[in-house]
């Protein structure tokens, strides 16, 4: 064991074994900002199977309210230390947690270099001391055979907030080397419709012409048409993907198709599961002995990206299909089951992976690490793809949002969540965080034809810092619902720069984002999403925007000192106006009669 004192924490390092040994180094940034650069190294110079190393320090329990990290969804609430912690890699979340106070103020967010092989972060309350034990799990999943292992822990006590903190991490990872995010189309950032929860796989080449015609009037520019296209089982297993044809049953011609919606004024995207290889399929007995593992209930196995073989087989189907057909995207779907065994039920137990090593000199695989090979794919996918078509859109979807995936996609989608507009506010708001300007989407917006219009609205309203998908058969909803997406749709267009490129205040995260502001010099947006109490700066720019984002008749505003005169005009959910009038603002509460689901206007 090695330790070293920073002036946060005394560092330890565990599980060195008798080949390597470690040497790091502290770099102060500013005041309450290190950089510790750790090197493991092999004490005779020769490659090495990476043992299982551990950072592990602890910090006292003082003033921490709450914790953030990207897999903590709905419960962003602290664990006990014997707790397992969150695995981070390449496919699947990333290396860095937030430990907030109440006020929102950042007292320790730290972050790991390596986002590409899968570590372990774990926080945990002590029951004992009342200390946090803080730990970063190194190769949990793979050995790779190194000679020297170079990676940095980045450590942030300032008094910020804890957005702020997150914010300058991404911007850290994406100035690393290999890690440049890949550029944002302009139509990665405008609304688009999905067939997902509205056909699922029973698709007709004229009934998604025809939802498309609707949506585009609405305001979408894109299409992404899911599974289904491929085969003539609409069962929503996956036994006959991997040969990735289109099923002429369904769809007779494909590029005649994406050329009607191309002339409607939209972009084509489609759906691929990348992994899967359908037992089905004709390419099984090619791959059924080039897979990760097998997935029974699925009917499919997961494809080994280490076989070059494999690799290029994927490549040059997405190459084909982009030729062929004049597609705009791709949706990747299923990054994330490339890994070493399967998922297992909740409380089940997980046997331990033992990594078993490759003689690369004598077997078909290039790769120890499954990590590395994924990065090799899909680094070598973008590039042939952009080749073809430079403003490629790419979509994958939560979990798969991490620094290293934004240099392979720039759309990223919220996870799945059918009508639950709450969890879509939350997922889209943790991507926000975290994802620079890469483009961050809702999950597909759904919802019942008989609900009233103001929930319809409250659909968008929950992912309004996100572009919007929408998913439900258009000609079989009420003109209310069409006229509330229509409403909400041109409302997030005419402030859609505000929404994604301004300044980003999601606040209490610990309770959903209670409310979450985006503002610029010349104006600021709010949405309120419980029914409390919206603290307003006097000095608020020119133009104040306010959005009920709940059932409420009224917002309650908190004047911290008279603010003067104001012009405030109020709209319902469907955009009407409601109300003009002027205003006093003088300091203390100020109720403020609104529709639920509806905007106030302040100049």
């Amino acid at each position: 064991m090695a330790s070293t004192p920073t002036s946060t924490a005394v560092i330890t390092i565990n599980g060195l074994g008798d080949h390597f040994i470690a040497t790091q180094t502290t770099t102060r940034l500013e005041e309450g900002l290190d950089l510790i650069a750790f090197t493991f190294k092999t004490r005779d110079h020769q490659p090495q199977p990476m043992p299982h190393i551990q950072i592990a320090w602890s910090i006292p329990m003082h003033d921490i309210y709450s914790i953030w990290n990207s897999s903590s969804d709905r419960n962003k609430s602290l664990a006990p230390n014997w707790t397992s912690g969150t695995i981070a890699k390449v496919t699947s979340q990333m290396p860095v947690t937030s430990l907030y106070n109440y006020h929102g103020q950042n007292r320790l967010t730290f972050a790991f270099s390596d986002a590409l092989e899968a570590v372990e972060m774990k926080v945990g309350v002590s029951e004992e001391t009342g200390e946090l034990h803080c730990a970063l799990n190194l190769f949990v999943e793979s050995t790779p055979q190194l000679a020297s292992y170079e990676a940095t822990l980045r450590l942030d006590t300032r008094a910020i907030a804890y957005y702020q903190a997150l914010h300058q991490v991404q911007q850290w990872w994406a100035g690393q080397p290999d890690y440049e995010p890949l550029a944002v189309p302009e139509h990665a950032r405008l609304p688009m419709y999905s067939t997902w929860y509205s056909f699922h796989q029973q698709l007709e080449p004229g009934a998604i012409e025809a939802q498309c015609r609707i949506a585009k009037d609405l305001g979408c520019e894109a299409v992404i048409v899911d599974d289904g296209w491929q085969t003539i089982n609409n069962e929503r297993g996956y036994a006959y993907c991997g040969d990735w044809q289109v099923a002429t049953e369904k769809i007779p011609d494909m590029q005649a198709h994406v050329a009607r919606v191309h002339e409607l004024g939209m972009k084509y995207i489609l759906w691929y599961s990348v992994p899967f290889v359908g037992k089905e399929s004709n390419v099984w007995s090619r791959f059924k002995h080039k897979l990760l593992y097998t997935i029974d209930q699925l009917g499919a196995g997961v494809l080994d990206p280490r076989y070059p073989d494999v690799r290029e087989y994927l490549i040059q189907l997405y190459e084909k299909a982009l030729r062929e057909w004049d597609l705009d995207g791709f949706k990747l779907d299923f990054v994330d089951a490339f890994r070493p065994q399967p998922r297992f039920p909740r409380g089940a137990p997980v046997p331990p992976h033992t990594h078993k090593h490759i003689d690369l000199a004598n077997d078909e695989r290039d790769e120890q690490s499954i990590d590395r090979a994924v990065d090799r794919l899909l680094t070598a996918v973008m590039a042939r793809l952009k080749a073809i078509k430079p403003d490629i859109l790419i979509e994958f979807r939560q979990s798969y949002v991490g620094p290293l995936m934004r240099k392979y996609g720039n759309m990223f989608r919220a996870g799945d969540c059918p009508y639950e507009f709450i969890t879509n506010r939350v997922r889209t708001l943790d991507i926000r965080l975290m994802c620079g300007e890469t483009a961050a989407h809702s999950d597909m917006l759904m919802w019942h034809p008989d609900e009233p219009a103001e929930v319809v609205a409250l659909q968008i309203i929950n992912i309004l810092f996100s572009v919007p998908q929408i998913s439900v058969m258009l000609d079989k909803i009420p003109s209310a619902h069409l006229d509330v997406v229509r409403y909400w749709l041109a409302f997030w267009r005419e402030h859609r720069d505000l929404l994604l490129d301004g300044t980003l205040q999601p606040l209490h995260p610990e309770i959903l984002y209670s409310s979450v502001t985006a503002s610029t010099q010349e104006k600021s947006l709010v949405v309120a999403y419980l029914n409390t109490a919206l603290s307003v700066d006097p000095t608020f720019p020119a133009e104040l925007l306010i959005v009920n984002g709940t059932m409420e008749q009224r917002i309650m505003l908190e004047m911290t000192e008279n603010a003067g005169k104001r012009f405030v005009e109020v709209r319902d959910c469907q955009g009407k106006l409601v109300r003009e009038e002027e205003l006093e603002l003088t300091a203390g509460l100020k109720p403020i009669a609104v529709p639920a689901a509806g905007t106030i206007l302040f100049r």
